[in-house]
């Protein structure tokens, strides 16, 4: 029996997000068009309620809990974005919120997460170490967990990115996706292989944290060994069952892009599109000026999962990086080890 997410279940979270989440728009990229010789459009997940697609989701899941559990409260484990998400969903219910947040996630994630309503507890490094401290207060407080993306209801939110996408753009024959743990692709997957299965669906990775590829090539999830990449939100060190699940048999193809490629898209986005995009949610469009995706004239839609990052200008100034694009990023300093975030987010 599939596991599949239905198309009825996301057609049920659009409803239910209906007046909560922003319907982000589907613009326009001449310059990577040129670049690549198909047209592109970017769905920019970026400009959402929360700085990210994941709104979606979990809003999805608190609105279908019962009554009692969700006045008691929620909690989740996060690198930040879907911690965000979580504690705006809450808000908007006028329930209480926990988030585990890593010790290394970004400043303005954990401020986003405060700003919100939520109460933020700082856990290790790992997605393991929060989880397990997630699953504790839970217990203790008779919280229900939120997971950040291996739960049919957190996939049928995120879903309704793929379902808007066909909406806006029913000629689009190819679709990329940044994939953490994978409820982002997952879920668009879901929608667009069962309304147009003609059109691919590629999901996008660092090369230093491809835990799906890796898990693709094992034929099962696998557990990766934990590597730096810029793209905190896009590192978990394990795919979800269920995300691996969808992406096994609904994804045509997952692809891995390095941290400088992936520095230099976020560069020429806010350059060329104006859009503040982090550095995950650049991955999908290093990716294809790469040239590990090729259109081949198929016009092309690209979802920017997020835009959580400072701009670029209130950055402080630090030594000399070991790479030109980096150092531009503050990032990668010589003598000092970029951080190596292990996060939840996709």
């Amino acid at each position: 029996m599939s596991t599949v997410v239905t198309p009825e279940a996301i057609l049920d979270a659009a409803e239910r997000i209906r007046g909560v989440v922003v319907r982000t728009p589907l613009l326009p990229a001449d310059w990577l068009a040129e670049e690549i010789g198909a047209e592109v459009r970017l769905k920019c997940e970026n400009l959402q309620r929360g700085g990210a697609f994941k709104l979606r989701g979990a809003y999805t899941m608190i609105s279908r809990l019962p009554e009692a559990l969700r006045r008691a409260g929620v909690i989740t484990y996060s690198s930040g974005n879907h911690a965000q998400a979580v504690a705006l969903a809450a808000r908007r219910f006028g329930i209480p919120a926990v988030v585990v947040m890593p010790v290394t996630a970004p400043e303005v994630k954990i401020e986003g997460a405060r700003r919100l309503g939520a109460e933020v507890v700082l856990e290790g490094t790992t997605s393991v170490e929060r989880r397990a401290r997630a699953e504790a207060i839970a217990a203790e407080r008779g919280l229900t967990m939120v997971p950040p993306f291996d739960h049919p209801d957190v996939i049928a939110g995120q879903g309704t990115v793929g379902l808007e996408i066909l909406e806006d753009w029913p000629d689009v024959r190819a679709v990329l996706v940044p994939v953490g743990g994978g409820g982002l692709l997952a879920g668009i997957a879901a929608w667009v292989r069962a309304r147009r299965p003609d059109c691919a669906i590629i999901g996008v990775e660092p090369e230093n944290a491809c835990a799906m590829r890796r898990s693709l090539n094992a034929g099962q999830p696998v557990t990766i060994e934990p590597r730096p990449t810029i793209a905190d939100g896009l590192a978990p060190i394990r795919p979800g069952d269920l995300t691996f699940a969808h992406v096994r048999e609904l994804v045509d193809d997952v692809v891995t892009v390095d941290d400088d490629a992936i520095a230099t898209a976020a560069d020429e986005l806010l350059a060329r599109s104006k859009l503040l995009v982090e550095y995950s949610g650049a991955a999908a469009v290093a990716a294809l000026r790469a040239g590990r995706y090729r259109p081949a004239g198929r016009p092309t839609a690209i979802v920017l999962s997020g835009g959580n990052r400072r701009p670029p200008a209130l950055r402080s100034p630090g030594p000399a990086a070991e790479s030109p694009t980096l150092r531009r990023h503050g990032l990668g300093r010589v003598g000092q080890r970029c951080p190596v975030p292990r996060a939840d987010d996709g």
